[in-house]
């Protein structure tokens, strides 16, 4: 038997000589060996061939081959559209106070929402800007600190500032803002996310709001980052619940003590790979002023499968129910992880298949920097478009599912869109028909994080110009068209660091207004001054059993053989929302064939076809079947 140090011993008596003439017999086997089984393999192979050879094949004559042609689309041509900038003729003097001091803190690079809500209800959309403020350690002077501003629209162009008398003077590092009526009063409320704890006013219907955060129970954690937010009804029961997407975990110390640095030196800003992810917050509405954190057994709490930790990295939210089962989904738009799909199971909770839908990730499997985001049927069909705005140097993503199922490709490149948006970093995105041809067009607003990018690369800007796509229809080759400056007009392609973004008819002319609002910079309002001729309808919902202002109601108009599709959500883009009615354009067409409206609770309520080019209100119809 061999000792302890037995095998140790024996390589060391063996010579270089020896092992090499040992190597040359082991191979000289080896080769023999492969020759005779090579040949076994090869004569098995010919009898098994010849056991199941099929018939000589006759060859006949060539067959002629048809000349090859050339698919012709049907001629484009983006119709001349101007918007024009009246933000100083309106009177909005706001500018948005973003914190830098030179330090560079992540928070400062990321907030700027907005809204037009009507807050009086005079049927005006009136407009609330998000602001942040100066950091508590910030030594610099300052002459009045910086607050949310409300304008009211008086309805000849200009827009009042109306913040004191309203009692929204507020200072907090805001973020995002939601509007709804959560008390089913008929006024509409205000939400603000923020960094810290957010606020929640009520609409007294006065012209005045008032702080009601701590009673209602929605001010999250002292630590939260809150970003986007929006209002829902997820359980059906007639009350508006609240959805609060979380960014980072963050906090002054870490930002710091990270040192990211500029290529070439330099403080820069951080990226979110290096933070901590978050779980966002889902309350229910109790009906009785208070409202539940429902988070945990909701099941929209994700975390990392490896690590246990919350995965999410929040920043766009938008609710549509995409199998039309009558249930309200969500899809939360994450930066660098991959995106979640809620499912919504009809019984209080929601079950995360991003992955399985396919708009988790791009296509080759990979996490984008995703930030804000809208749904449509943007072809006027049963198919459903998530258009979500991504990092500079990652396209557009467009996210299409087919007949409810649940199961979506990323069509950016084949629609056109994708290849013109590589370049811009989104945040701001949202569908909207601008020239009132019935099909619904797209816009992106962008803006890059860091004031020096252009110093590490020469093809990012901070200032980007915003990006408006005309939708072309699906029978062109080139779905979404990006509309040039000689059909838009220069003052909407000029550059900003873009963030918000929301529409509204502010004139009551039948066509769609934009705002974008900018890091440390005034909001830009741009007022559509189209002269198609395009005829259309715009529709204000009024619910009863459903809440008050149907938020996740449908909206359908048959019109020449198709159906035109609209949802009242106001939940859209970033931090932002968008007016409650929803408008149709019609194009050349002065004749609704049918209408109808499809409740939050799946009630159909057929109504008479209106006459174009007006404003029609409906009420809910009591007397119909709950789901009928």
């Amino acid at each position: 038997m061999e000792g302890p140090g037995g095998q140790e011993d024996r390589r060391a008596a063996t010579t270089p000589e020896t092992d090499k003439s040992q190597d040359i017999r082991v191979a000289a086997a080896a080769r023999r060996s492969l020759l005779v089984v090579g040949a076994l393999a090869a004569c098995i192979a010919t009898g098994l061939w010849w056991l199941r050879r099929e018939p000589a094949m006759e060859i006949s004559a060539p067959a002629e081959i048809a000349e090859a042609r050339v698919r012709e689309l049907p001629a484009q041509s983006i119709p001349r559209i101007p918007f024009t900038d009246i933000t100083q003729a309106a009177g909005i003097t706001f500018v948005h106070e973003d914190g830098s001091y030179g330090d560079k803190l992540l928070p400062e690079t990321m907030g700027g929402g907005c809204a037009f809500f009507d807050f009086d209800g005079d049927g005006l959309p009136d407009l609330l800007l998000v602001n942040s403020q100066r950091w508590p350690w910030d030594q610099r002077p300052e002459e009045r600190p910086a607050t949310l501003a409300l304008y009211r629209n008086e309805g000849d162009g200009r827009f009042t500032d109306v913040t004191q008398a309203a009692g929204l003077d507020i200072s907090l590092f805001g973020m995002g803002v939601a509007v709804g009526d959560f008390d089913h009063d008929g006024h509409v409320d205000v939400f603000i996310s923020a960094l810290g704890k957010d606020r929640l006013f009520r609409n007294m219907g006065d012209g005045t709001f008032i702080d009601v955060t701590d009673q209602t129970g929605v001010g999250g954690g002292a630590e939260d980052w809150s970003t986007s937010c929006g209002w829902l009804d997820y359980n059906n029961n007639g009350l508006l619940d609240l959805f609060v997407c979380n960014y980072l975990k963050w906090s002054k110390e870490d930002d710091l003590a990270q040192d990211f640095q500029l290529t070439g030196g330099g403080r820069a800003y951080g990226r979110p790979q290096d933070f901590e992810g978050t779980f966002s917050r889902l309350y229910r509405n109790e009906g009785d002023g208070r409202f539940t954190d429902v988070s945990t057994e909701a099941g929209i709490q994700v975390r990392n499968p490896l690590t246990g930790q919350p995965m999410g990295k929040s920043l766009g939210v938008i609710f549509y129910d995409f199998d039309r089962d009558g249930w309200m989904d969500i899809v939360v738009a994450n930066d660098t992880v991959q995106n979640f799909l809620f499912h919504n199971q009809g019984d209080g909770t929601f079950q995360e298949i991003g992955m399985m839908a396919g708009v988790a990730f791009d296509m080759a499997g990979a996490a984008r920097g995703a930030m804000g985001i809208d749904v449509a049927r943007f072809r006027n069909n049963q198919a459903v478009g998530i258009a979500i705005g991504n990092f500079a140097n990652e396209a557009t993503a467009l996210y299409v599912s087919y007949d409810r199922n649940l199961r979506f490709i990323d069509e950016a490149i084949p629609t056109g869109l994708g290849p013109p948006t590589r370049n811009a970093l989104t945040f701001g995105v949202f569908y909207f028909d601008y020239d009132l041809d019935g099909r619904l067009d797209l816009l992106a607003v962008n803006g890059h994080l860091e004031s020096e990018i252009n110093r590490v690369q020469a093809s990012q800007h901070y200032e980007q110009p915003p990006q408006l796509f005309w939708n072309a229809g699906p029978e062109h080759g080139t779905e979404f068209c990006l509309v040039r400056e000689q059909q838009s007009g220069s003052d909407l392609v000029r550059p900003l660091v873009g963030r918000g973004a929301t529409f509204a008819d502010i004139d009551r002319d039948g066509d769609l207004d934009v705002l974008f609002t900018g890091i440390a910079q005034s909001p830009r309002l741009l007022r559509n001054d189209q002269q198609a001729g395009h005829h259309w309808l715009r529709v204000r919902l009024k619910g009863i059993r459903s809440n008050r202002h149907a938020i996740g109601a449908r909206v359908e108009l048959d019109v020449a053989g198709r159906t035109l599709s609209r949802s009242v959500m106001p939940t859209r883009s970033y931090l932002s929302q968008v007016e409650l009615p929803v408008t149709f354009g019609l194009g050349d067409l002065n004749e609704i064939n049918a209408a109808r409206v499809i409740w939050p609770d799946g009630t159909v309520q057929i109504i008479d076809p209106p006459a174009v080019d007006q404003t029609i209100i409906i009420h809910e119809d009591l007397s119909l079947s709950i789901g009928k």
